[in-house]
């Protein structure tokens, strides 16, 4: 299958395979090494009491110069451990604050919903500098019917007391390439929340939760973000599971004014469909090196679903429509990639009326998610956050 914007070229940057795996078993392009799938651990904790006494050893003898290399070896690490985005209580009595049923009987403000329960098992995935952590857990989607693993990172100003009863914007990040076992955004090595994090401090970005689904149903097939007929419903997984696992669990907005997309390549293409096709759920998007129509061959003998799937189209019918919401659209595209002039083409067809689009021109950028990180970073972040609304802090 081949993509508009160079999805799937036979080679990745420097002549290796675009989305295939090295021998080893860690992911050529796209997905960095580190965003493998966390390892499975048996008899988890006779085996970290064992690492941790042989640490403790080495740190005996060596001193406190082995700290980084047992760091470096994952001695130390918490990964697959339980975990929760609980807010730790002030008076010393547990959890509390965010996890679990809740409601706004419990003091938060209007346009903020509380978790609504049943609170999902997370286990560590990752851990960023500032010691916040991106947990992993399984979803039985309800309304698709599929199961697939969802990240979620919330950055650390969702702990603080003075948020306890605020809600916060949700960015739901989806990958380029197969998109399946992992979401490569779940990663460190990108420093996609590291940098959200620095950007929110700075006041150039929002506070998001970011939460990174599996993007297709398996890794044999593409599934343009979508409900094929007779094929698992990765449309109504991204548009109503997924969402419902993060109202579940974390402090929301109400409105739709607090939920948008960002991805890259074919998730760049799902993003942007999902925010066309669910105005009333979503509110914007950043698309980096967009497929901007629906070109999965699993589409053969369904043209009247495929068209209603595609963006140009949901574009269309958005503009006609009387009092449609506005709808936020950054787009993003590197100097070094192909597809400029018919993004551009296509921006000029679609931005009309309601649907307010943005380019981001990354300079010296490729078909890669760095680059767009960076795009993110030079202007993309910023235009989406001024549409979307943050945390307030309790008077």
């Amino acid at each position: 299958m081949q993509h508009q914007y160079g999805e799937h070229p036979p080679n990745g940057p420097e002549g290796r395979p675009a989305y295939g795996y090295e021998a080893d078993g860690g992911p050529a392009y796209g997905p960095a090494r580190e965003h493998r799938a966390p390892r499975r651990r048996t008899g988890r904790g006779t085996g970290r009491r064992k690492r941790l006494w042989l640490a403790g050893a080495v740190v005996a003898v060596l001193g406190l110069a082995a700290v980084p290399v047992l760091n470096a070896f994952d001695v130390f690490s918490d990964n697959g451990d339980p975990m929760s985005f609980d807010r730790p209580r002030t008076d010393g009595g547990g959890t509390g604050g965010s996890g679990g049923a809740g409601g706004s009987s419990d003091g938060s403000a209007p346009g903020v919903r509380m978790p609504t329960g049943p609170q999902a098992q997370f286990t560590t995935a990752n851990t960023l500098d500032d010691g916040t952590k991106i947990g992993v857990t399984t979803l039985h989607g309800k309304k698709s019917g599929f199961t697939g693993r969802v990240w979620v990172w919330a950055p650390k100003e969702y702990y603080e007391d003075k948020y306890a009863k605020s809600a916060f914007p949700v960015l739901i990040a989806l990958p380029g390439g197969p998109g399946y076992p992992v979401n490569y955004w779940m990663g460190t090595d990108l420093k996609l929340q590291s940098s959200i994090s620095e950007w929110s401090t700075s006041g150039k970005s929002k506070p998001f939760i970011v939460v990174m689904p599996v993007l297709n149903a398996d890794d044999k097939n593409y599934y343009d973000g979508s409900d094929i007929p007779g094929q698992p419903k990765m449309g109504t997984w991204m548009s109503d599971d997924v969402p419902d696992l993060v109202k579940a669990n974390f402090r929301t907005f109400t409105s739709r004014d607090g939920w948008a997309f960002m991805g890259s390549s074919s998730g760049a293409y799902v993003g942007l469909k999902q925010v066309l096709q669910h105005p009333d759920r979503f509110k914007a998007v950043i698309a980096s090196g967009p497929d901007t129509r629906p070109d999965s061959p699993l589409w053969r003998g369904h043209e009247k679903e495929r068209r209603a799937n595609d963006p140009e189209q949901l574009a269309k019918h958005l503009i006609a429509r009387p009092g449609a919401p506005d709808v936020h659209i950054a787009f993003q595209i590197g100097t070094k990639e192909g597809g400029r002039a018919k993004l551009e083409a296509f921006m000029k067809k679609i931005g009309k009326g309601p649907i307010k689009t943005r380019l981001q021109v990354i300079e010296g950028g490729g078909h890669n998610a760095r680059g767009y990180v960076r795009g993110m970073n030079d202007g993309s972040m910023e235009w989406i956050s001024k549409v979307m609304p943050g945390p307030t802090p309790a008077p």
